[in-house]
């Protein structure tokens, strides 16, 4: 469809107002602030797509914003008291923290709502002049003749789902820039594109995933203790799943309870969604719940590969910041403080770019000799042990965290993408989830409610299949159709009214953006992309 289109100059696009982002336009803006540079977020507004844990290194925000604590920044609750804790079906066995490796303790760290933390960077960032264009998503990568990144292109507004323009039809504009940021978040499809057009990640290990879960509740006073830091392994998970929990006891009586579930999971009668609500029925967790009301809740897909999946982050015309690139610390079981150190690196790059002509290649040495690289190389064999199964990776973990400090003379590699894991369903345990009491336990329908999500009805479906009879001739018969478990919003249903004719359907109204079937789907034949701006989960304190 042709269409005319604005255009718009910019020194620089951003794409996606999260951490690694935001720093980016900051550090680029403190700089030099006659750069001109704008932000595309995808999101109705900015944190409205933003999910995080929360516990808060202040390391990277400490150099963006020296003086972070004297202006009202959302950054109060520090983290007074940690416990891990080893659960059976119906015990739980307390770890000694003085154990546990450096890279897990959260001494002088804070409690934070990521989503509060990146409106208030935005607001930090229009002070110094960024352009910040929420409801705008980022559709196409513009390029050159000579094959150089020179913009993005938003996405139309008013389409059908048949493809027609409606009355309201807008066209997306076309947003040019000496340098485009691509800070999507975790398997952003941009920068997907972009590290399969430029073969970002030859030589590199298959990049890993999990599936994270997160709801807030607010609890009993007498069972809040503001500042508590809990983490929890073992069940419901067997010894072969990796995964587990965290509660981080917030202000205002609340805490953020979530789960982790690695993608790598081989399993496809296993529900992720299911085994958090299950993990919420242990007596140990339901203490703290009883009593309490379940007040939001959110899934995303982390990215947790690591410096050996970390593809190359620099290309013609555009760099590749936080997770989109994949620069999550998983033992640390942190990405923000590392994504915004991506982006102060990102920032200064370009201004060096465009002020002196060097090279954005400049942005791989930088990035070498940064403290970012060298948490990041000190953390590469975690994830990989566990492999070998939960006991196993622990004592290799803390053998190699807390006796050689992540400096072992070897790297494990990843030998597996995350969508080749699945074992088939004949040679499979089904699994039988208890049902859900509305009282610990919730539905996909209750949950997603939470969400604020809301797509147009009648807008084209932003999830592709690229074979549309795959999941009914294939995917059904030899993996029992794993999406139906897979995806935490009940997206994918396999409709057996008529048994000897099932129907695959996508409740694509549905769609929290958690990327999980783009990254788990056994045959690649899902691709995600961006609905019309605005369009997903409204998350307000995730």
């Amino acid at each position: 469809m042709e269409v005319n289109r604005e255009s718009m100059e910019y020194d620089v696009v951003v794409v996606g107002a999260g951490p690694s982002g935001l720093a980016t336009a900051i550090k680029i803006k403190q700089l030099s602030s006659d750069l001109n540079v704008c932000i595309l977020e995808k999101g109705s507004e900015v944190g409205a797509h933003i999910l995080s844990g929360n516990v808060f290194e202040t390391r990277a925000l400490d150099e963006l914003i020296p003086d972070w604590r004297e202006k009202d920044s959302p950054i109060k609750t520090k983290v007074s008291k940690e416990k891990f804790l080893f659960l059976s079906k119906n015990k739980s066995l307390s770890w000694p923290t003085w154990l546990l490796p450096s890279v897990q303790k959260n001494h002088n760290n804070y409690i934070i709502s990521l989503a509060n933390l990146c409106r208030w960077l935005a607001s930090e960032a229009e002070n110094l002049g960024v352009e910040i264009f929420p409801g705008f998503a980022a559709s196409k990568i513009l390029y050159s003749e000579n094959n150089e990144v020179v913009g993005v292109q938003t996405g139309d507004m008013g389409i059908d789902k048949n493809g027609n323009k409606k009355d309201s039809f807008e066209p997306g504009i076309n947003i040019n820039a000496k340098v485009t940021v691509f800070a999507e978040g975790c398997r952003g499809h941009l920068g997907k594109e972009l590290i399969k057009k430029y073969n970002l990640a030859d030589g590199k290990s298959p990049q890993q995933y999990g599936i994270g879960f997160k709801e807030i509740w607010e609890i009993d006073e007498t069972q809040h203790e503001e500042g508590l830091v809990m983490h929890t392994a073992g069940w419901p998970l067997d010894n072969s799943t990796y995964g587990g929990s965290f509660c981080y006891h917030a202000e205002k009586k609340q805490i953020f309870l979530g789960y982790v579930i690695g993608l790598d999971y081989k399993n496809p009668y296993l529900s992720p969604y299911d085994e958090f609500q299950k993990f919420k029925t242990h007596p140990a967790i339901k203490k703290i719940l009883t009593n309490g009301k379940r007040i939001a809740y959110g899934a995303r897909a982390l990215i947790e590969g690591g410096l050996q999946s970390l593809p190359k982050m620099y290309l013609p015309g555009a760099l590749l910041v936080g997770c989109d690139a994949g620069t999550l610390n998983m033992p640390k079981i942190k990405g923000s403080h590392t994504a915004m150190k991506s982006g102060i690196i990102a920032g200064e790059t370009i201004v060096d770019h465009l002020s002196n002509s060097h090279s954005l290649a400049r942005y791989e040495k930088k990035f070498n000799d940064s403290w970012l690289y060298k948490e990041l190389h000190s953390a590469r064999n975690v994830k990989p042990s566990f492999n070998w199964g939960l006991i196993p990776a622990i004592i290799f973990t803390g053998i190699d965290q807390i006796i050689f400090k992540g400096k072992l003379p070897f790297t494990l590699k990843h030998k597996h993408a995350d969508h080749e894991s699945l074992q088939f369903a004949k040679d499979s345990k089904k699994i039988e989830y208890p049902k859900y009491d509305g009282v610990y336990t919730f539905d996909k329908t209750s949950s997603v409610y939470l969400t604020g999500t809301n797509h147009e009805a009648d807008q084209p479906v932003h999830l592709h299949l690229k074979d549309k009879d795959l999941p009914i001739n294939f995917t059904l018969n030899e993996y029992d159709e794993p999406s139906q478990r897979y995806c935490p919003a009940g997206v994918y249903e396999v409709d057996k009214t008529d048994p000897m004719t099932p129907k695959f359907i996508i409740n694509a109204q549905n769609c929290i953006h958690c990327k999980t079937c783009d990254i788990k789907e056994p045959s690649q034949n899902i691709t995600w992309v961006v609905p019309e701006g605005s369009g997903g989960p409204n998350y307000a304190n995730m």
